[in-house]
């Protein structure tokens, strides 16, 4: 049998993607890259000197001849939605560990119930290795530990700095417009409106307001610490939350195709996310809290570097520790495969 290679990183020519490969190159990491753009693909390989590949990810059996001999993916191509599932079908295939930067509930449940043919495989599927959820997973499993009874949990972030969003991110947001929030009640996700509470948060000596959205840890955070009751929150204006409010009278029209279209089109227009300036000067403080029936109070904090800088080297961490042997087999999160401290390991994470 052919040893397996390292790494390949599927979805290279997006711009997470193109981080990946520009840290694995100062970091003396070895990726084969791919995608299924072959121009912009090659172009890449020739300029970091990779190994790549190029195949669509339609069909399965095509994914896996070319995971035969794959130890590691990191899967960075959206929308999520369309390319999870046929990714994780081959890599559990081929024996493949599976890692990706998806950040959609739908979708982290959906790779849940392929826990047990993992498994069975011997293989670990980790989604959201990125921001989301690498950060406010450590947190809920911090705050699990401080409070081994709390039964209501928090989690959210606050960005410092600007730069916006990928086009990535950005399709992936616009894809669920109109469909508004969620958050896990009981133990099940429930879906509610979106920014149907707020807060402040005070992080040293200042108070940020925040609302709820539907982040990655609803789904997640539940399977690393089995709170039942489960909100997200990120910071906003505060006239962005009130407008929000009303979103019940026109969710009807975002959910339009002519007007996601109409949203897409602008989307392509825009750079293809934030400049190395503004990812250099932006951080993010992450919060979280937890409650007991008591009504007792635990919280934590952590900074970090931007998302998607934090995305890239946390990708490279965990793919690293795989082609070391160290991982979990079936569906992991995080802080399940790694421990609540493995935030701290990313370049740039420290505890408030």
């Amino acid at each position: 049998m052919t040893p397996k290679k390292q790494i390949l990183l599927y979805g290279a020519n997006g711009y997470t993607g193109q981080l990946i490969i520009r840290f694995a190159k100062e970091k003396n990491i070895s990726l084969i890259i791919a995608g299924r753009t072959e121009k912009s693909v090659q172009a890449l390989a020739e300029k970091y000197n990779f190994e790549y590949r190029i195949f669509s990810i339609d069909n399965i059996n095509v994914i896996a001849d070319n995971l035969s001999d794959i130890l590691v993916v990191i899967h960075a191509a959206g929308p999520f939605s369309r390319t999870a599932q046929p990714m994780v079908e081959a890599c559990l295939q081929t024996s493949t560990h599976y890692i990706d930067i998806n950040g959609d509930l739908s979708v982290f449940e959906m790779i849940k119930k392929y826990d047990q043919r993992a498994t069975d495989a011997g293989v670990m599927l980790l989604p959201g290795a990125g921001f989301d959820v690498v950060p406010t997973d450590c947190i809920a499993m911090q705050l699990k530990k401080q409070m081994p009874d709390a039964v209501s949990l928090k989690l959210g972030f606050i960005t410092k700095g600007s730069g916006g969003l990928s086009h990535g991110t950005a399709t992936t947001m616009a894809e669920k417009l109109g469909e508004g929030g969620a958050a896990r009640k009981k133990g099940k996700i429930v879906h509610i409106p979106l920014g149907h509470a707020s807060k402040n948060v005070n992080i040293k000596g200042r108070n940020y307001f925040c609302m709820t959205i539907p982040w990655g840890d609803v789904a997640t955070a539940y399977y690393s610490t089995g709170i039942p009751d489960i909100e997200t929150y990120i910071r906003v204006p505060k006239w962005a939350y009130w407008v929000l409010r009303l979103q019940g009278f026109f969710n009807w029209i975002l959910r339009r195709k002519v007007v996601r279209k109409i949203i897409q089109n602008k989307i392509n227009a825009r750079p293809p996310g934030p400049t190395d300036e503004q990812r250099e000067k932006s951080s993010i403080y992450v919060w979280g809290e937890a409650f007991n029936q008591k009504g007792d109070l635990c919280t934590a904090r952590l900074i970090c570097k931007e998302g998607y800088t934090f995305t890239a080297l946390s990708c490279l961490w965990i793919s690293v520790k795989i082609t070391d042997g160290k991982f979990k087999h079936g569906y992991q999160t995080p802080s399940l495969a790694y421990g609540e401290k493995m935030v701290y390991e990313i370049e740039g994470s420290t505890p408030l």
